[in-house]
């Protein structure tokens, strides 16, 4: 009897080995499971990410608006016969006062 039980037990410690240690197991779908759902964390990001690229470009293809706006933010561009006013810092008008002088160069800079 004590054989026959020991046959038992071995018997199902082998038919469970699989179910928790072989190619898959448990552990092995509980970490691919866990790997899908970082992956569709990125592929939500991304997809967002792309959509802003694309309503980006359709907007630069079908109007000027987006064009002389990215033309005047990054470029510094303006329409013919606009007036440009750049309005400087204090810092930045004594630098200025300075080193239009003429004969003289501007004086090093001071850290604040």
């Amino acid at each position: 009897m004590r054989l026959l039980t020991l046959i038992f037990v071995l018997f199902i410690a082998l038919l469970q080995y699989p179910l928790w240690l072989g190619k898959g197991s448990w552990l092995r779908v509980w970490e691919l499971n866990r790997q899908i759902s970082q992956q569709k964390e990125l592929n939500q990001e991304l997809k967002a990410r792309n959509e802003t690229v694309d309503a980006e470009v359709r907007d630069l293809k079908q109007g000027f608006a987006a064009i002389e706006e990215r033309a005047r933010s990054e470029l510094g561009m303006i329409k013919q016969d606009e007036v440009f006013y750049q309005v400087m810092e204090e810092k930045q008008l004594k630098g200025a006062a300075v080193s239009n002088q003429p004969g003289q160069s501007a004086p090093p800079a001071q850290p604040d």
